[in-house]
């Protein structure tokens, strides 16, 4: 495997009118990154113009083609896995449509391999509310939700159900991924759960997210609902649960 230590895992559905884009955006970047992207059957195509892309960069960009919408939990689990099996140390999840900047990747590097977190977290709201062209009451929707998910379970995170995010791969490596019981909305909130839960240090680096202007957004009121009640049933395992623990 060629010298990185960093691999960003991108899942995609009907994604054509961005993935070529983000792929050359973040290879753009000073610090070499590569690119895992795991892809549920797109209709559209976009696993297609991946394969087109490796021609150019074929020592960093991967595919994983799957046989249909399996879940997002599923999907980062597989890349996860993947990432661990080909030794990269710091393991990034991060959307396709540009609602999270490139440009902020070798911050949330920084904070794990240079700060001492174990986890780094894109965060739109630890310093206000950092979101542009969302709806209000989307904003406000998302917002509340974190601070519900802080306010059941403990954990010292301003959002809750952030989706850009660093891993070392120590993180991956204790928390046991297959225990993972999430698929949707609600798995970004369970992985945060589960790393404070086993000890690791969580940092929050803030963010500006915009959403998207190409292609149609995959959130619904439904992913919501799973992470409200989801919540609930995550707080009330944990106290049967014996979380292994970071080593020292």
């Amino acid at each position: 495997m060629p010298q990185s230590d960093s691999l960003i895992i991108i899942p995609t559905y009907n994604e054509k009118e961005n993935i070529e884009n983000i792929i050359r955006e973040i290879f753009k970047l000073e610090k070499v990154f590569h690119i895992l992207v795991i892809d549920d059957h797109s209709p559209d195509g976009t696993a297609d113009i991946v394969k087109r892309l490796q021609t150019d960069f074929a020592t960093q960009l991967f595919l994983l083609e799957r046989s249909g919408k399996l879940g997002l939990g599923t999907a980062y689990i597989a890349g996860f896995k993947w990432a661990l099996a080909h030794q990269y140390a710091y393991i990034f999840e991060m959307d396709a449509d540009f609602s999270h900047n490139p440009k902020d990747l070798p911050r949330l590097y920084a904070a794990c391999a240079n700060e001492g977190a174990d986890m780094a977290i894109g965060s739109r709201y630890v310093s206000g509310v950092n979101v542009v062209n969302w709806p209000m009451g989307r904003v406000l929707m998302s917002y509340f939700a974190s601070k519900y998910v802080r306010f059941i379970t403990g954990i010292p995170i301003h959002d809750t159900t952030a989706g850009f995010v660093c891993y070392h791969r120590q993180v991956l490596e204790t928390i046991g991924l297959d225990q993972i019981r999430f698929k949707g909305y609600a798995f970004q909130i369970e992985m945060k759960f589960t790393a404070y839960k086993c000890g690791f240090r969580i940092k929050e680096v803030p963010v500006i997210f915009i959403n998207r202007e190409q292609g149609t957004s995959k959130m619904n009121s439904s992913i919501f609902g799973e992470a409200i009640t989801g919540v609930i049933r995550l707080k009330a395992n944990s106290w049967f649960k014996q979380f292994p623990q970071k080593k020292a």
